[in-house]
């Protein structure tokens, strides 16, 4: 899929600009395994790099304007790199502006560049499109201007450039979009940036997501107040226990003898994240032992916890994980990112996919009246350079 991608990428740059371009950057989605709504409490996730990717065709073009066409939402901006970077109305736009952003505000020198791109990555799925976008048109202007940019301030400099857009993401995303290895998953301390490589060997399983199609408005409001209620918690345990200095020194006890001085609502929160974060220390031991069942069973508790102890799950994503409970051939399931509505990602047993997803689409629609979106991902590698054969 990608091998079309990459040259129906390069002849519209061709057919655009009248020439070959002088570099392609692959840059992929990413999903994570477990350890969800953690990175803001000094915890760990696993992330990894998937075989969706945006397309980017470059060639510098001696100006001090920058072209830039967006392949599948027909559209082009120029951009004067003279002048102050603005915002602008067509968001997509916002994410290029905020690189070009970073890239003044830390003294590079570069020029104006024509730039064409097209995705796989499905947009609003929850996989990080705005990262693959942000870090591969990082990736082409570091490699077209010599600026020696490490692979891990391109994952700093991409969230520092959706921060600018004005989201306030963690490091998760643009990280594992550049970081990423086939067939590796990263565990990445989202205190100190220390990150480990871990085999991901679902040989005998496939991945897949299915995407709910739903986007519920809590979300925002709900996620900043998840955060307020952490701090909360994490506040009430540093006052009892002087010695505990975030949620990654306590144990589940420690909230459980916290339990009289939180309210109902921030011990729900603070006990989920004590128990996500020592979850995902065990889905590296699992998987550093090949027990992907084990890995399964624990991603079914992360959904359980974050359904009701976090409550940022809904109806529509409860019962695509209860059928995968009720499916010997799915042996892990969850719900993946912020909540109330996304994709869960599910390991399924192989040579059971196709039944799977008829049934769970058949079943899903009859509940809802809603059409299942289905993607099929393996692991992959991080952002690069492509090379023509």
């Amino acid at each position: 899929m990608n091998d079309i991608l990459i040259q129906n990428t390069t002849k519209y740059f061709q057919e655009t600009f009248g020439s070959q371009p002088s570099q392609v950057v692959l840059s992929p989605g990413r999903i994570n395994i477990i350890g969800e709504h953690i990175d803001y409490n000094d915890g760990f996730v696993l992330p990894a790099a998937i075989d969706k990717i945006i397309c980017f065709a470059f060639e510098k073009n001696n100006s001090n304007t920058s072209k830039i066409v967006a392949i599948d939402l027909d559209d082009t901006f120029e951009i004067d790199l003279s002048a102050e970077v603005q915002h602008d109305d067509k968001v997509w736009t916002n994410y290029i502006r905020g690189v070009i952003q970073q890239l003044k505000n830390n003294g590079f020198q570069f020029e104006g560049v024509n730039c064409v791109f097209s995705s796989s990555i499905p947009v609003g799925s929850g996989l990080s499109s705005s990262a693959a976008l942000e870090c591969g048109f990082l990736f082409g202007m570091n490699a077209l201007f010599n600026l020696n940019i490490k692979p891990v301030d391109i994952a700093l400099m991409g969230q520092k450039a959706e921060h600018w857009v004005g989201i306030n993401c963690g490091i998760m995303d643009q990280f594992s979009s550049v970081m990423g290895l086939e067939n590796k998953v990263i565990k990445i301390d989202c205190r100190t940036l220390e990150y480990t490589y871990h085999d991901a060997n679902f040989s005998d399983y496939s991945l897949i997501l299915f995407d709910s199609n739903v986007k519920h408005s809590l979300m925002t409001s709900a996620y900043n107040e998840r955060r307020q209620q952490c701090e909360e918690g994490i506040a009430i345990v540093k006052s009892n226990f002087p010695e505990i200095s975030s949620f990654r020194d306590c144990t589940p006890q420690n909230i459980i003898d916290l339990k009289d001085k939180m309210s109902a609502d921030v011990f729900k929160r603070s006990l989920y994240v004590v128990k996500e974060i020592n979850r995902v220390i065990l889905a590296c031991e699992a998987l550093d032992n090949g027990n992907i069942e084990l890995l399964g069973q624990l991603m079914f508790e992360t959904h359980d916890g974050l359904s009701k102890d976090y409550e940022v799950s809904c109806d529509e994503l409860d019962l695509l994980v209860d059928l995968a409970k009720k499916e010997e051939a799915v042996i892990g399931a969850r719900l993946m990112g912020g909540g109330f509505g996304g994709c869960t990602i599910n390991l399924v047993k192989k040579g059971n996919e196709e039944a799977i997803k008829a049934q769970f689409a058949k079943r899903y629609f009859d509940a809802f009246g809603i059409e299942l979106k289905i993607y099929d991902v393996k692991i992959g590698n991080g952002t690069s350079i492509y090379k023509y054969n």
